[in-house]
């Protein structure tokens, strides 16, 4: 790994784990962290976890899996170019979608729904939990014991009221301070990944168009200068030019912006860069750019009526599982049965399950002839 800036997070200026652990022999804690993470069972669960399109409907769409490696590949390229510490990004990407429910942000507001009298449930929230409990590989710890700065990576945005229980990580959002450089480039590198890959999933499945998409300024720029470039090419390779040099233009754009907002405010430490703004962000029109896109694919892929009645029916698995497990706890495995938080103790078994397993569950369940 090349020198780090000053403010960059590095072993010497980490806060440490919570439970101390000798230094690791030819990896930095980072690298430790990131290799807990891809060893763990969540992170395995993510192959069959949805993002856009439930993950029976086709072998090539994307998956909470395959996004997130795509987010660490962006996130990574970004801190290399800004000389921050890679490996934290990448271990913040790696986690940042551990706690994802079966069914994407479907599967999130219904359970949700479910747990609004008990806490509710945010997947942020649900990441956090995963590594510092619900994990249970290590003799000496429950969790993962990661460090304090891919921990508070992980938790984007928390309440105040949240905040006030998690002791030292959820002093920023009580004194409204900021975290790391390399977690401010995760939460974008999400962005960046999805909204593109959005698109060109939502074009495979036919769901959305080229001419739809010409609508967009920054796709419609991006589109026609692969034309330009090779002329009638087959779908597929306009596609993913199309799609690529978008991603270029985003990433682009958010290191210069990022490296003049570093310029003018000049951190020297990372203790600067905490009581700074946001440092990492687009420029004015590339941030115009994003939203607009964002919008069009609200409108056009997650609410394109295909989409809402797979939606409709993850709402209608979670909350009858929720329910079912809630009225009789003895349907549920031993591990999930202990415990004085009976309804968060459902909640953590219902988001652990892939799409598929949740739909067998809901089979064996509620369905007649079914065991």
């Amino acid at each position: 790994m090349a020198e780090l800036l000053p403010y960059a997070v590095s072993a010497d200026s980490s806060r440490g784990r919570r439970f101390p652990e000798p230094f690791p022999a030819y990896r930095s804690e980072f690298q430790r962290d990131r290799d807990r993470i891809v060893h763990s069972t969540a992170f395995r669960r993510l192959e069959y976890k949805t993002q856009v399109f439930v993950n029976h409907e086709g072998d090539h769409f994307r998956t909470r899996l395959t996004h997130t490696l795509e987010v660490a590949q962006i996130a990574r390229g970004i801190a290399r170019a800004l000389g921050l510490n890679e490996d934290l990004a990448e271990a913040i990407s790696l986690a940042h979608d551990l706690g994802h429910t079966p069914f994407g942000h479907a599967g999130q507001d219904a359970l949700n729904e479910c747990m609004r009298d008990y806490g509710g449930f945010e997947h942020n929230l649900q990441s956090l939990r995963i590594v510092d409990k619900l994990e249970q590989r290590y003799a000496s710890f429950d969790g993962l014991n990661l460090c304090f700065e891919t921990r508070e990576g992980i938790l984007k945005h928390c309440s105040v009221a949240t905040a006030g229980r998690l002791g030292d990580l959820g002093e920023r959002f009580i004194n409204r301070t900021q975290p790391s450089l390399e977690a401010q480039i995760c939460n974008l590198a999400d962005e960046i990944a999805y909204n593109n890959h959005d698109i060109d999933d939502g074009l495979r499945s036919g769901l959305l168009s080229f001419d739809q998409l010409k609508e967009v300024s920054l796709f419609e720029r991006n589109w026609a200068s692969v034309r330009d470039a090779y002329g009638a090419i087959d779908e597929r390779r306009l596609v993913h030019e199309t799609v690529r040099r978008m991603i270029n233009a985003l990433v682009c754009d958010l290191i210069d912006m990022t490296t003049s907002n570093i310029s003018r405010c000049l951190p020297q430490t990372l203790d600067d860069v905490r009581q700074a703004g946001v440092l990492v962000g687009f420029s004015d029109e590339m941030d115009d750019a994003q939203q607009e896109m964002k919008r069009f694919l609200r409108k056009n892929l997650y609410q394109h009526h295909e989409v809402l009645r797979m939606t409709r029916k993850a709402q209608r698995i979670v909350a009858d599982l929720f329910a079912a497990f809630l009225d009789d706890p003895r349907m549920l495995p031993p591990a999930y049965r202990s415990g004085d938080n009976q309804p968060r103790r459902v909640a953590d078994y219902i988001a652990g399950m892939t799409d598929r397993y949740a739909m067998k569950e809901h089979r064996r369940l509620f369905a007649v002839g079914e065991i």
